[in-house]
């Protein structure tokens, strides 16, 4: 997903594991541009609306999936998602959170695959 793709207003979710044969995420809103350190790309500062440990975090576009309307882009990238990971953990019933982000000390929202070690 590219930056353009969201606007601030939008509801996403940010997919963090496996619930018995569903995906599970984070639920949030898109508040406003935001640099994402961790990728040096532009990302989007998000609102969690039930505070969690932080209620606002900034996330690269392409960790996000909309939620408050039917985009065909996002249906594909999920549907792409969960064919990959829901056989992984097919019969499990418990709800999996699978580890693929960490909230860096900045409120940055970075994927396992873009975390970087110290500069």
């Amino acid at each position: 997903m590219t930056h353009s793709h969201f606007e601030t207003g939008d509801r996403v979710v940010v997919i963090k594991g496996v619930a018995g044969a569903e995906l599970w995420g984070d639920a949030m809103r898109v508040v406003a541009p935001s640099w994402h350190t961790p990728t040096d790309e532009d990302g989007w500062r998000l609102r969690d609306a039930t505070g969690g440990a932080r209620t606002y975090i900034t996330g690269h576009p392409r960790y996000l999936v909309h939620l408050s309307r039917h985009c065909p882009d996002c249906l594909l990238h999920l549907g792409a998602m969960e064919k990959r990971f829901l056989p992984k953990y097919a019969g499990y019933n418990a709800l999996i959170d699978c580890g693929w982000y960490t909230t860096t000390a900045l409120g940055q929202l970075v994927h396992i695959a873009d975390a970087r070690g110290p500069r």
